[in-house]
């Protein structure tokens, strides 16, 4: 009973130490006062501010339709990615890509974003929408195979065999007992690659040219010139409708799970 009582105690610091600069922030996007020191007022302005800055809401915009696309895309070729590991009948080739994959996952961000920029350089690819695209779905892949590749090793060999003796065909087997099976990972893969782009920082301020941006950039940007509060509603804005896709992917696996007949936890 201690241990149980002090391992609740450390997992509350832990969450007060993430979340308590989150809500200093939100709280003080409602200060009249202008300031992050003395609240003096509550207020809507700033968040009026975020809505009338028309140049900000186009950088939204830019934001989630790299976020959407580059998740779809993302998706697929992971899904595809995932199912050759799993059925690659060399060990020493499986391994071999799986850890190539994983390389992507642990390489920091500033490499990433670093070797992007001398690509595109070399390739003469000027740097606004296409390259941020092509970023994003590139880091996003090895999110997706790692959210999938455990469904496949969960699901038993002998669905597909049945399939087959049925008689059904390749596409069959696909469309109608892996791809169903392996739906919740496939769910997780796209909202994770939703979240990493929609965060993502470091490898976006490396290929992103003049004329475009993003919103982890405008905010980057807009802090360096001083304290505004716009970008504190800017930034609880984004926290909300981070909360929201959370919210959006736990029910989607509740009812994926209801589906598949697992009992909830």
């Amino acid at each position: 009973m201690k241990k149980n009582k002090w391992g609740k105690i450390y997992l509350a610091v832990v969450f007060f130490v993430l979340y308590a600069p989150i809500f200093y922030l939100m709280f003080y996007s409602f200060n009249a006062g202008g300031t992050m020191n003395n609240f003096s007022g509550f207020t809507w302005d700033y968040y009026k501010e975020v809505f009338q800055d028309t140049r900000l809401l186009i950088i939204v915009l830019n934001t989630f339709v790299i976020a959407l696309l580059s998740s779809v895309v993302a998706t697929i070729l992971g899904v595809l990615g995932a199912l050759a590991i799993r059925y690659m009948p060399r060990p020493f080739a499986k391994n071999s890509l799986l850890s190539l994959n994983n390389v992507l996952i642990v390489s920091p961000d500033v490499v990433i974003g670093a070797s992007f920029l001398i690509f595109f350089t070399i390739l003469g690819v000027k740097l606004g929408f296409i390259s941020v695209l092509v970023s994003h779905i590139a880091f996003s892949i090895p999110i997706v195979v790692l959210m999938v590749l455990p469904k496949l090793q969960e699901m038993s060999p002998t669905l597909i065999d049945a399939a087959r003796d049925l008689g059904a065909s390749q596409w069959n087997v696909l469309s109608k007992v892996i791809l169903p099976y392996i739906a919740p990972g496939v769910f997780a893969g796209f909202f994770m690659a939703l979240t990493y782009s929609l965060d993502d920082f470091a490898v976006t301020f490396f290929v992103t040219g003049n004329g475009f941006s993003t919103l982890s950039v405008e905010i980057y940007s807009r802090a360096r010139q001083g304290i505004s509060l716009s970008i504190n509603a800017l930034s609880t804005l984004l926290f909300l409708f981070t909360i929201v896709l959370v919210i959006g992917y736990y029910f989607i696996n509740q009812r994926n799970a209801k589906a598949m007949g697992v009992p909830k936890k």
